[in-house]
């Protein structure tokens, strides 16, 4: 059996020290070789100088791909074009695209409201020259009407030029599983296009409690009881953490997973705990 592909995403760091610490981050876990790192950008383009500094940084450090994030809500089509052309120059080859969140006070959508609409835009500016994944849903986008319409969405992303699909964090590995299944049965072939995995380490509950609250994810039952029940012991929510993220990608590798992405949290551990427990990096 294959092992799958992996990779990290960051988000830039607020301040001087934070973005030093971040580069010492990439370069522990760039170690592993993964892939490619992913660099987030926050709504409306609210965190965009940051963004294009820690990428520009990044590609300059080594060889591995860095991916960054656009959304392209609240965007311009001349403002997209320009953010191209930088990254073009950067010699940047990957893109993840992404409709964003209407930053707070902001009326209206701008030009490409939605993701399939930049992923339109990317090809129509700048043909092939970017590997262009998306974000997917297997428990279905909190604002989506239903899971059928969640799914059109995502083929029309793979149809319009997307090459791959990242997926939300999500502990239940049917939910995957059942999201890769329909993808096939209409007629997207989850190994050339690859369905990622999004995989988010456990390591302090408050923090992935809201994380899961703001983005639609389920938390299982069993797993919130758990943590409430060992309140403040941040050593075993560690510990209890890693063995359901560890038997979740278990699960996923044997049915033939093509890739995982891990939400770093900007941390090297536990996610080169993980990486080398699940034996990626062998």
């Amino acid at each position: 059996m294959s092992k799958p592909a992996f990779s990290f995403e960051f988000f830039p760091a607020k301040t001087e020290q934070g973005h030093e610490k971040l580069l010492s981050t990439y370069d522990e876990l760039n170690k592993l070789s993964p892939a490619y790192f992913s660099v987030t950008y926050g709504a409306g383009g609210s965190t965009r100088s940051r963004t294009l500094d820690i990428v520009q940084a990044l590609s300059a450090r080594s060889e591995t791909e860095i991916a960054p994030h656009m959304s392209c809500i609240g965007d311009d089509k001349a403002q997209i074009a320009e953010l191209l052309e930088f990254y073009k120059s950067l010699g940047i080859r990957r893109l993840v695209a992404l409709r964003g969140d209407l930053p707070s006070g902001q009326v209206g959508m701008g030009e490409l409201p939605f993701a399939v609409d930049l992923v339109k835009f990317i090809r129509e500016h700048s043909g092939d020259h970017f590997h262009i994944e998306v974000a997917a849903y297997p428990e279905m986008h909190p604002q989506a009407r239903s899971f059928e319409f969640d799914v059109d969405n995502l083929v029309n992303k793979y149809r319009a030029g997307a090459n791959a699909s990242i997926t939300q964090f999500f502990y239940n590995a049917d939910s995957y599983l059942y999201l890769r299944d329909t993808l096939e049965k209409r007629g997207i072939d989850t190994i050339a296009q690859p369905l990622v995995a999004g995989i988010m380490p456990i390591t302090n509950s408050s923090n992935l409690i809201r994380f899961a609250d703001s983005c639609g994810a389920d938390i299982p039952r069993y797993v919130r009881k758990r943590l409430a029940d060992f309140g403040d012991d941040s050593k075993s929510i560690r510990e209890f953490g890693f063995d359901v993220v560890y038997r979740l990608c278990e699960r996923l590798m044997s049915e033939g997973v093509p890739a995982m992405h891990f939400y770093s949290m900007n941390k090297v551990e536990p996610n080169k705990r993980l990486v080398e427990a699940l034996g990626l990096t062998v």
